[in-house]
């Protein structure tokens, strides 16, 4: 075969055969593709998309370019969730160990933030001594014992996908949805996995923020799943304003575990408790999504949930010094408020600028090397509909960076929109496909 000849056919809107999409990939990966000719495979890619079957050879040669896990050992159902990404999205946090109660496996292969959006990993390092950083055969011992295992990808995970997604970063072609389905599902499927619920998210805070796009990705998604003969449900869920009201990484570690303890944050709880209502439906736990929500709600308030909680950080060697007593968590040396400058409803909310706030505040990263501070968040009220009066607190944060208060302030200030009309709250899930 013949590289030019490929991005040729590529730009050209012909669609590639199997055997060639596993050719560029393969001889990428192995170094005799240089990244000039792979970069503009992928800006043809870009451009010009790729139809069903190419987009699932795409993920079968990335999830072929290192190691498939293989969970048949571990007799059971093993099902997992995936989310695009958004502000505040923590419901890996509450799912996991709600369905590793109930009895079916939960094994998560998750990732770092991205741009404004939190990441799992990232979280999870809030917690003294976690390790994500697991070899495949303490991944699955850890699966196997406890039923729920929250890890990283390791080198021998998907190799091509780090290498794929590190040009896509440089060459402006991240937003691609056969280029994103591939990279989601080539991870997932190394899993080791028997079932997937996906969140996708659309709105301000969400990569894609229209909804047409993100429909386009949750049935790319779908399609491709399908493709290996998995069960699969797509949520696509709203992402106009953040998930629950604690953003930032221990923040999102406490919030998660005050709704394990039977807190009921409204969103967070409606949105957690779908999803781990679908995986327990998928996993023959329940017999509808809708007795699945019910069930979810029952293991929480039996205790079992903050149980195997527990048990899931102490499994992966994190202390539990804090989560039995959160309240002596490190403070930030700063705390500021935020206030309204007017009377009226929350009729909109610019989730991407709270994310960018917070990660000013040093609860992201605005470059790779920049390190985290696990304790630097925010703490958001108003949600879209309420009435607020002048002078009422939108926003708490915490930080140890006293040159960024300023800018934070004005950010939260300006993300939020005060109407004198009053307004409906957004729909949180907006369709279901299957």
């Amino acid at each position: 075969m013949n590289i030019v000849e490929l991005i040729r056919k590529k730009r050209n809107k012909e669609a590639l055969t199997k055997d060639e999409i596993n050719y560029l990939v393969t001889n990428y990966v192995n170094g005799r593709i240089p990244d000039y000719q792979f970069s503009a495979f992928l800006m043809a890619v870009y451009l010009n998309g790729m139809n069903v079957e190419e987009t699932a050879a795409l993920t079968g040669t990335m999830l072929n370019s290192g190691k498939v896990v293989d969970l048949s050992s571990i007799k059971g159902v093993k099902v997992d969730k995936h989310s695009t990404g958004g502000v505040g999205d923590k419901t890996s946090l509450i799912i996991a160990p709600i369905v590793a109660a109930a009895g079916l496996y939960v094994p998560m292969i998750s990732g770092r933030g991205l741009g404004h959006t939190g990441g799992t990993l990232d979280k999870l390092d809030s917690i003294s001594g976690f390790n994500t950083n697991l070899t495949l055969n303490e991944y699955k011992r850890i699966l196997k014992k406890v039923g729920t295992v929250l890890a990283g990808q390791t080198k021998e995970i998907a190799p091509a996908d780090k290498l794929m997604y590190a040009l896509r970063d440089v060459t402006a072609t991240v937003e691609s949805i056969p280029l994103i389905t591939s990279s989601i599902m080539s991870k997932k499927l190394a899993e080791g996995i028997d079932a997937l619920v996906l969140d996708v998210k659309t709105g301000s805070g969400a990569f894609m923020r229209d909804y047409k796009h993100s429909k386009a990705l949750a049935e790319s998604l779908v399609n491709t799943a399908k493709s290996f003969d998995k069960k699969v449900i797509a949520f696509i869920t709203d992402m106009n304003q953040p998930v629950g009201n604690y953003i930032g990484n221990w923040f999102e570690i406490y919030e998660s575990m005050i709704v394990l303890q039977g807190e009921w944050v409204e969103d967070l709880c409606s949105l957690s408790f779908t999803l781990s209502g679908a995986m327990l439906y998928m996993g023959g736990k329940a017999d509808s999504i809708n007795e699945g929500f019910e069930l979810s709600k029952e293991i929480v308030k039996s205790g079992k949930a903050f149980d195997k909680w527990i048990e899931m950080v102490k499994s992966q060697g994190g202390s539990d010094k804090y989560i039995l007593n959160p309240g002596k968590y490190p403070p930030s040396k700063f705390k500021e408020t935020v206030f309204a400058s007017k009377s009226g409803y929350v009729s909109e909310i610019d989730t991407y600028e709270i994310g960018m706030a917070a990660l000013g505040l040093g609860a992201g990263r605005l470059k790779k090397e920049d390190r985290i501070d696990p304790k630097a968040g925010i703490v958001f009220y108003p949600k879209i509909g309420d009435k607020i009066s002048q002078g009422g607190i939108i926003a708490d944060f915490y930080t140890d960076r006293k040159g960024s208060i300023d800018e934070c302030k004005e950010r939260i200030r300006n993300a939020v929109s005060i109407s004198p009309e009053s307004c409906k709250a957004p729909k949180l899930i907006k369709k279901v496909l299957y």
